[in-house]
């Protein structure tokens, strides 16, 4: 019934947990999962985890954030990418949260990583999972300068300004929602999630962070997606079944047609 379209299998508190993680999705109805990959160095873990469960899918990026890591050179991603069970190129972008001291002229290498993860994904015809933080109009600029349109995506944990998301929407970028949605503070995100159009909406948990209510503070899983369908529907006026039907139908749309799935 429900899809939870960016989660972290791989980090502590999932890691080695896998079989109480599925039985639990099972449980809420969570049927599938996409699991993100955040370095070259954790790709195969992420790569088995698709291969070992039939509802698991994996991407293959590296976060912009991840410093001291090996960097993921074009012909890198292009080959991983091709593997069928690699849906995405991501989680890419650019994060200037964390300057600590640097300027945003400094992060270039942010800038030059997340175009050579856009070169990749035109080239193997996969999505793009577009991370931003702090830094949406060089996130827009770059994927408008490297044609990132061409093959679209995913702006994941949307946190951004109504501008942003109409600016990702004319690209033809999907919107994903997450646990911040049910947050007490976070009328603002309801207020762009009242209006983005439900065929362009995601949901995900981007576990083990960000729970959603009422089991927020705790490590996140998979199995707590549902909420964020509810908070969604709730500020939409519609039924969490809507969500689910139309967030289901969206992600199979935007990561399946290679699969033919």
């Amino acid at each position: 019934m429900f899809v939870d379209s960016h989660c972290h299998l791989t980090f502590d508190g999932l890691h080695g947990r896998i079989a109480d993680v599925l039985s639990a999705m099972a449980d809420a109805q969570v049927d599938r999962a996409m699991c993100i990959s955040t370095t070259m160095e954790e790709a195969p873990d992420v790569l088995q985890l698709a291969l070992d469960h039939a509802n698991l899918y994996a991407t293959v990026g590296v976060h912009p954030d991840s410093e001291g890591v090996s960097e993921p050179s074009f012909d890198q991603l292009v080959a991983a990418g091709q593997h069928p069970r690699i849906l995405a190129i991501g989680e890419t972008g650019l994060d200037y949260y964390r300057l600590n001291g640097r300027s945003i002229e400094d992060m270039h290498w942010q800038r030059e990583r997340f175009r050579v993860h856009i070169r990749a994904a035109r080239a193997v015809r996969k999505p793009l999972v577009i991370h931003t933080r702090s830094a949406s109009a060089d996130t827009l600029a770059v994927l408008r300068e490297e044609q990132g349109a061409e093959v679209g995506g995913v702006f994941h944990c949307f946190t951004e300004t109504a501008d942003v998301a109409r600016a990702a929407l004319d690209m033809g970028f999907h919107i994903s929602f997450s646990g911040i949605l049910s947050f007490k503070n976070a009328q603002d995100l309801r207020d762009v999630a009242s209006w983005v159009p439900l065929d362009r909406c995601l949901i995900e948990t981007d576990s083990p962070y960000l729970a959603p209510v009422p089991y927020r503070g705790k490590p996140n899983q998979p199995a707590y997606v549902p909420y964020v369908a509810r908070a969604l529907a709730a500020c939409r006026g519609i039924t969490v079944e809507e969500v689910a039907q139309a967030t289901t139908a969206n992600f199979d749309r935007l990561f399946m047609p290679q699969t033919g799935g």
